[in-house]
């Protein structure tokens, strides 16, 4: 090779020329990259594949030493596999010899184009300037500088280069513009819950304590006079005789179990999707579901001789804490089941508004298709997941038995009392 020749321009040249690059080991033709010293680009050209070129390496600003290039051989692989994939990109580079110092997967595209002559020039590229170490006297030289390391006498005294500004390049300004035009500007707990303007409650306080005074004046007279004690006695006995199961379901209109198909899922054992219960209810002119619904269900108890009864058990079924209070203030006392669909929020005006809490007082029922993954939320709830396939209809009954008994198990264990109706 001519020692005038510059590496990148001479690849450079055989690329755009499209000549067929071949390889050699010590003069020698031979068939493989890996065992080759040299690439023949030309018949009067042969570069050593590990001489360096004016491709300098990222993170290197000052330039000195052959060390801060990538060699012929780095640049001559990224334009051999510049249509491979990534990771056969990386691989290719190692098994040719080149475990670390190979041009990034990321820069390969601008080095392809370069040497192809779609763009003239290339930011990492060193440009060719002429030498400047020429004795006085002798004829300019035409040889271009390769980065080399530069050759220090022991009586020079030290120079230490000037620092150069910092100049943006302009593509990474427009992608840094695209970046902050995309940001999300992040919240936290608080910002969220900080609102506008703040909210007045205090309609809403003088209204309960209108009720709860109402209530005081009712107990007080209870005990002063016969006449007044004999409806309160009634009505304690009527109480005890109505003190019937709640069930609550979520309001949501994506859940599963919802008012409109809940009564003839737990009391017929049939599921029928939501939508469908809808329409055939509008069918039949109820345009909108009741708040509050009664469930019926036959239920087997032994007695001490062994001797079998059956009776018919009640529950109520709402999805809401406004329905709820129409069962009197000691309502959330009967509630033994609340159906969630996983979504927190359904319990924020409960009277325990926290899931763990909560299915500590009531069972947790967690309604989902059989089809679909584990739902994370609800690891630490404390709640049976009930399963309802999306097509076979005859599962149905054995999903509403189990739902049943595990109801049962969990009342009779922790509120025995509402076991009775």
């Amino acid at each position: 090779m001519n020692n005038d020749t510059d590496p990148l321009i001479a690849l450079r040249g055989a690329i755009k020329a499209k000549d067929t690059i071949t390889y050699a080991q010590n003069g020698e033709p031979c068939q493989d990259l890996l065992s080759a010293t040299h690439l023949v680009v030309s018949p009067t050209c042969t570069l050593s594949k590990s001489a360096p070129t004016r491709y300098r390496k990222p993170g290197v600003l000052m330039a000195a030493g052959p060390d801060d290039f990538f060699s012929v051989e780095a640049v001559y692989l990224a334009w051999l596999f510049q249509s491979a994939p990534g990771a056969d990109y990386m691989k290719q580079a190692r098994e040719n010899g080149l475990a670390v110092g190979f041009v990034s997967v990321t820069e390969r595209k601008n080095v392809v184009d370069w040497l192809e002559g779609r763009i003239a020039d290339h930011d990492r590229i060193v440009p060719l300037v002429a030498e400047t170490t020429t004795p006085p006297g002798t004829p300019p030289s035409t040889s271009k500088a390769l980065p080399t390391t530069p050759h220090r006498s022991a009586a020079a005294a030290p120079v230490s280069p000037s620092k150069r500004r910092y100049v943006a390049d302009p593509r990474d300004i427009e992608v840094v513009k695209r970046i902050k035009q995309n940001e999300v500007e992040l919240r936290d707990r608080n910002s969220v819950l900080r609102g506008i303007k703040p909210n007045n409650f205090s309609n809403i306080r003088s209204v309960y304590s209108d009720k709860l005074k109402k209530l005081k004046e009712t107990s007080r007279s209870g005990g002063s006079t016969a006449a007044v004690a004999t409806p309160d006695a009634k009505s304690l006995a009527r109480k005890a005789r109505n003190n019937y199961p709640i069930i609550m379901i979520s309001s949501s209109p994506t859940a599963l179990i919802t008012m409109h198909n809940v009564k003839r899922f737990l009391q017929e054992s049939t599921f029928e999707p939501s939508q469908e219960a809808r329409q055939r209810a509008a069918a039949e002119g109820n345009t909108r579901p009741e708040d509050l619904i009664a469930i019926y269900r036959k239920r087997t108890s032994i007695d001490s001789s062994g001797k079998e009864h059956e009776t018919q058990a009640r529950y109520f079924v709402v999805d809401s804490v406004e329905a709820l209070g129409k069962f009197g203030p000691e309502a959330w006392d009967r509630v033994v089941c609340v159906m969630t669909t996983g979504q927190a929020w359904q319990f924020r005006p409960y009277k325990w508004n926290e899931p763990i809490q909560l299915f500590h007082h009531v069972k947790g029922i967690y309604v989902s298709w059989s089809n679909e993954p584990p739902n994370a939320k609800i690891k630490d709830w404390n709640v049976t997941e009930l399963k309802i396939d999306p097509i076979r209809r005859h599962v149905d009954k054995s999903v509403v038995a189990h739902f049943w008994k595990t109801l049962d198990t969990w009342t009779t264990s922790n509120k025995p009392w509402l076991m009775k109706g």
